[in-house]
């Protein structure tokens, strides 16, 4: 016999997997307000989108935290797919994937320089990518623990 998970159990795995996202998109929010304000590095055109869709992310997933609040998931589910796509795009721009004569780079710094990268190896675009992929994951996963209703 296999045994169910109790209504209390499923609740608690699925605000865990909510925390779990929300802790992801505030560290993520945190570094990118260091990078920026602190180590005064400039982001280009494609951090921006990111940042557009990664900031609104904490608010979000810490208000369906703490109000356990199926919608919340949803909603940041939305902004977060849109920021992984934005990741993914710049990512692959950043690797030479993509022809750097096909980018939305204006003014400003350039989406495929360069600015920091961590252990040697992991650049900014792949970060956000990295955090948006779980965001994504951790969400999807709450939305199907979550009951059908």
């Amino acid at each position: 016999m296999v045994p169910t998970a109790t209504p209390a159990t499923a609740s608690q795995k699925e605000w865990l997997l909510l925390f779990v996202a929300w802790a992801i998109s505030l560290v993520a929010t945190a570094s990118a307000l260091f990078i920026g304000e602190v180590m005064g590095k400039m982001p280009c055109v494609l951090c921006w989108y990111q940042r557009i869709a990664m900031f609104p992310l904490v608010v979000v997933l810490g208000v369906g935290l703490m109000k356990h609040d199926r919608g919340m998931v949803l909603s940041g589910l939305v902004l977060a797919v849109a920021g992984w796509l934005v990741a993914g795009y710049h990512t692959m721009l950043y690797w030479r994937w993509i022809e750097p004569a096909v980018t939305p780079c204006g003014e400003g710094p350039s989406c495929t320089q360069a600015v920091l990268e961590v252990m040697g190896f992991l650049d900014l675009p792949m970060l956000s990518w990295l955090s948006f992929s779980a965001i994504v994951a951790s969400l999807l996963f709450t939305l199907k623990r979550a009951p059908h209703e």
